[in-house]
């Protein structure tokens, strides 16, 4: 049955003052996890299982409901890239951004529920480190770094604007003028602007969990968990501080590399967080130039789906930020 396109949330607010939070589900519509654990959270606080003690929660179960609706990543394109209001709407995506940004910049605090393609251990997206740089200047980085140590995963990962920033680069130099919508996009280094970097940039703090795999059972439990810690970290439920989660790997992203070619292929299944030597051959492009690391580190999103002009994948490096 196909639904009308349209947006909800269910928002709860105690009489007492606090931090408001907003947890988003299915901002790709092939990720399904945050959907299942936003639902179970929205039937606990609708039957009174649950209630606020402090502060307000906005719950998003699908954010993207045309993307969600096709059961794909995207609608008409990537959600979560170039996330910005406008007042020329080009794809369904730029509609929900002029009914998310706001919404977004209405609260203090984002938790994004993601999951991934590969194999691989649930992890947290962290912003980057106060700074007053130009690209994404920003300074509640002890408020996230708090937060990852107590959603229930054991790996953090941040860097993702500016390496994403340094892809956009490289394919201006490469491919010049965008001759379609996709590249012109590929070329934008507004591009790499998703919900996080959009709540940061309007004054508040955000994570994005990945919850596991799009297909694993244990996703929407990973989600569930992730949103009761964050509610009762965040004083907004009556329940004791979580736990921190001792000895968290961090990691930095600092290098991306593009499919260039739809035979460019990879020498081996990887999986996200598989380690690499300097040097260690990762693929092998059309032409049979061997893609080589750069450094010792871990693969991540390695997507074999990835189209020519796109992120092929991405590499980390220990940063020893939550250790």
């Amino acid at each position: 049955m196909t639904l009308p396109l349209q947006f909800a949330a269910h928002s709860y607010a105690s009489p007492q003052a606090g931090t408001r939070l907003i947890v988003l589900g299915a901002v790709h519509g092939n990720e399904v996890c945050g959907t299942a654990a936003i639902r179970r959270m929205v039937r606990e606080f609708d039957t009174g299982e649950r209630a606020l003690k402090a502060g307000a929660v906005t719950f998003v179960p699908v954010t993207n409901p045309l993307a969600y609706q096709k059961g794909e990543r995207s609608g008409d394109r990537n959600l979560n890239r170039n996330l910005a209001p406008t007042d020329t709407p080009r794809e369904f995506e730029d509609h929900v951004a002029n009914w998310l940004c706001p919404l977004l910049a209405r609260h203090d605090v984002l938790l994004d529920l993601h999951s991934f393609q590969s194999r691989g251990e649930a992890f947290v997206f962290l912003g980057p480190r106060d700074n007053e740089a130009g690209l994404e200047p920003f300074a509640h980085a002890a408020k996230e770094e708090a937060l990852a140590r107590r959603l229930g995963v054991g790996r953090a990962v941040d860097g993702w604007l500016s390496t994403y920033a340094l892809g956009v680069k490289r394919r201006v130099e490469r491919y010049g003028e965008a001759a379609t919508r996709q590249a012109e996009l590929n070329s934008d280094p507004r591009y790499g602007m998703g919900t996080t970097e959009w709540m940061r940039r309007s004054g508040g703090w955000a994570l994005t969990l990945e919850c596991g795999r799009h297909d694993d059972p244990a996703a929407p439990e990973v989600a569930y968990n992730a949103i009761e810690r964050t509610l009762a970290h965040l004083g907004l439920i009556d329940a004791a501080e979580p736990a921190v989660v001792a000895g968290i790997e961090s990691l930095s992203l600092y290098e991306v590399v593009d499919r260039l070619h739809a035979d460019d292929a990879f020498d081996r299944e990887w999986t996200s967080f598989d380690a690499v030597t300097k040097g260690q051959r990762i693929g092998t492009r059309a032409d049979g130039t061997p893609v080589l690391a750069v450094d010792d580190g871990r693969i991540v999103f390695p997507n074999t789906k990835a189209q020519a002009g796109q992120e092929w994948f991405y590499l980390a490096r220990d940063s020893g930020r939550l250790g």
